[in-house]
């Protein structure tokens, strides 16, 4: 049986932090267990191939969440990363940390060193940033690029129009506030994503001291009483058991971790009896506390061009991929997601509470539900979505069975409180206001979702609910907290009643943070690899 001092299960954005980290100085061996395979892959590495990875099962875990009342009876959509770099291999890559108060209300709930001047230098540790932000770190790993002159004109007018509603011009999300409109900062670099695989782990790779076995899907956590002593894995049909010298480090995700642990013995023990699975310890907390962020998008149709007419005809296709290739620049080298920002729903609010994204393209939604990325309208068009940065609603994720091959429920119980409904509906009713201004009406020949006929606040509300769906950023299904009777990992993300068995992504979050999750995953694994290294003495 092979041994390594840590096993590492998923590569996403935490894990290949947590990889690189903990090999860093040759003394401790590194195995990274990833289900899916290689992230060298054109569509990865183009920033705009996210359109082609959504859908791809080669990549991604399309699960399915279950009909959510919420949302009008949905079954929502969640695209999650199955590939080396996880969901950062296949995310709109929009760089926002949070804001500091999510970070201080993570302290404040009993999680000493998780404040926001606790994290700062983290984050500064993770970053290189070229443009003229003071406020991001120079010299890491991961490149952030500032995209605004990559930019489609009709962003600008939409920034433009935003601030003529009332917000302030913003130069940088990650600087001294995030409210306001502006420009977003990408993971790219060269006009290629820059995901945790290409920032962290593929520099690890190279190092005699890591191993990384692809297509290897987790089945189990092999405990020795209570101590997590290796890891079963199943390859191309063969299982295997590698041995954990040190510790188990789980970074699946919000999504995997729960299922994980479910089927290794650790959750609800009337759960896990009911699925026939020995229970290790008993923590109903596991799979519960899911947040999500919700989004919606108002369609237009514009009387200036917009990126449909570049990226739906074949010759515009074709256009665009010859600048690709040739230069790295042109709409396949940036986000669909340019240009945005944060605002309050209410002027009394001591904090922005929701987020705008600015698209100069339209795309009108099938009625499946689905979302698909790049099937522009045939017309001039954009579109203006937003999400709820603080949402109140909770769901859960638990395994259905004791089959590690049966995907998860998932239940995200979205709009189910009062707060997350009066939110969204002041929410749509200021994204109409921006449509108002003199810039938009200048740019809009109609609104096409959800439409003018659309106007009570019943009916609005019944929009946002047939129309929303995850933005997926699901955190805090193991979510950290110095109680056991509140949390699953404690503030050096231990996982609670076991030994020797780490949780470093998403799940620990203690709860949602303002605005996208991806470099907030990154921080906790480099967080995570600090806490790791330290408790090694």
């Amino acid at each position: 049986m092979r041994c390594f001092d840590f096993i590492i299960v998923g590569s996403g954005s935490a894990g290949s932090v947590v990889a690189e980290r903990l090999s860093a100085d040759g003394r401790y061996s590194v195995l990274v267990l990833e289900a899916g395979g290689s992230d060298r892959r054109f569509f990865v590495s183009m920033p705009l191939g996210y359109g082609k990875t959504f859908y791809d099962r080669s990549v991604n875990w399309m699960y399915r969440a279950e009909p959510d009342p919420g949302l009008g009876g949905t079954a929502d959509y969640w695209p999650r990363g199955k590939v080396l770099g996880g969901s950062s291999s296949i995310n709109a890559m929009v760089y926002v940390r949070g804001a500091a108060e999510d970070f201080d209300e993570w302290r404040d709930r009993g999680n000493p060193g998780w404040g926001a001047s606790d994290l700062l230098p983290v984050f500064r540790s993770l970053e290189n940033h070229e443009g003229p932000s003071n406020c991001l770190g120079r010299g890491g790993r991961l490149q952030v690029t500032d995209c605004s002159k990559l930019f489609h004109p009709l962003a600008n007018h939409l920034i433009k129009a935003a601030q003529e509603a009332g917000l302030g011009y913003n130069p940088d999300f990650n600087g001294a506030t995030q409210e306001g409109v502006g420009a977003y900062q990408l993971t790219t670099k060269g006009g290629r994503r820059m995901s945790a695989a290409r920032a962290f782990l593929r520099p690890a790779m190279k190092r005699p001291n890591v191993t990384v076995i692809t297509q290897a899907l987790v089945t189990r956590i092999v405990f020795e009483g209570t101590r997590a002593a290796g890891v079963e894995f199943k390859r191309h049909g063969t299982g295997e058991t590698v041995k954990a010298g040190r510790e188990v480090i789980l970074c699946g995700g919000s999504v995997n971790t729960p299922q994980l642990l479910e089927l290794s013995g650790i959750g609800d023990a009337a759960r896990l009896r009911q699925l026939g699975i020995p229970v290790v310890h008993d923590n109903a907390q596991v799979g519960e506390n899911l947040q999500d962020h919700l989004g919606i998008n108002y369609t237009f149709r514009a009387s200036i061009p917009s990126l449909n007419q570049v990226l739906r005809p074949w010759w515009g296709k074709a256009l665009a991929g010859i600048e690709y290739l040739l230069l790295r620049t042109g709409p396949l080298s940036i986000s669909m997601n340019q240009g945005g920002g944060f605002f309050r729903t209410d002027p009394s609010r001591k904090r922005a509470n929701m987020q705008l994204y600015f698209q100069a393209f339209s795309t009108v939604v099938p009625k499946t539900g689905e979302r698909p990325i790049l099937t522009p309208d045939p017309w001039p068009g954009f579109s203006i979505g937003l999400s709820n940065c603080r949402p109140t609603s909770t769901g859960s994720i638990h395994i259905r069975s004791n089959d590690p091959l049966e995907q998860p429920r998932i239940m995200p119980n979205a709009f189910s409180t009062e707060h997350d409904v009066a939110e969204m509906l002041d929410a749509v009713k200021f994204l109409r206001k921006i449509a108002a201004t003199p810039t938009m009406s200048r740019l809009i020949v109609e609104e096409l979702l959800p439409g003018p006929a659309c106007r009570s606040d019943d009916e609005l509300i019944a929009d946002f609910r047939r129309r929303s769906g995850t933005v997926y950023h699901p955190v805090s299904t193991c979510r950290m907290g110095s109680d056991p009777l509140e949390g699953v990992v404690d503030p050096r993300l231990r996982a609670h009643g076991v030994d020797r068995l780490r949780i470093i992504d998403c799940s620990v979050f203690p709860n949602l943070i303002s605005g996208n999750t991806n470099a907030a995953a990154m921080m906790v694994g480099a967080k995570g690899a600090e806490l790791v290294l330290e408790d090694q003495a």
